[in-house]
């Protein structure tokens, strides 16, 4: 009987054996199990994230804003000048907030030359000879032709070619 015992012993001891890696085995499922969902939350969430931004980040592509320039004939003028004559000749082109005011323009092109030559000759020598009195002539000339404008307006005056003798 004696014998007995122990080989009852080691059956009970091959039975508890067997168990406790069979929790083992479940147990290591189970934090496999639980990292993989917590892999699989963090990568969702870090791609949920960047494409959220990524769209929130670029905003839309402005249009490329259409520049339309119109050209005038040169301008030879006589300048207010005391001691003697002085020739003032101008080119200008005019840049335009729309294309379609162009036609508009080409309507005035009489009336606005008038205007602007009554500019140009009312002008004295030292006001045109420095970047100041250029840039206000500029903005004089812009200003005169948007008056007479109905449309649109001029946004910008370019002086092409500029000489006083």
């Amino acid at each position: 009987m004696a014998k007995e015992r122990p080989k009852e012993q080691e059956e009970q001891e091959e039975q508890e054996k067997p168990s406790e890696p069979k929790q083992r085995n479940s147990m290591k499922w189970v934090i496999i199990i639980l990292v993989l969902v917590i892999v699989l939350g963090a990568a969702g969430a870090g791609g949920w994230y960047f494409l959220a931004n990524k769209g929130a980040a670029k905003p839309p592509a402005p249009k490329p804003v259409e520049v339309a320039v119109w050209p005038m004939d040169p301008f030879i003028v006589n300048i207010a000048e005391a001691s003697g004559d002085r020739y003032l000749k101008l080119v200008i082109q005019l840049e335009v907030s729309d294309k379609a005011i162009i036609a508009e323009l080409d309507q005035l092109k009489p009336r606005l030359r008038d205007t602007i030559l009554d500019l140009l000759t009312s002008r004295a020598y030292r006001d045109l000879v420095d970047l100041s009195g250029k840039q206000r002539l500029r903005e004089d000339i812009a200003g005169r032709v948007n008056n007479t404008l109905s449309k649109g307006k001029v946004t910008k005056v370019y002086f092409t070619d500029f000489v006083i003798q």
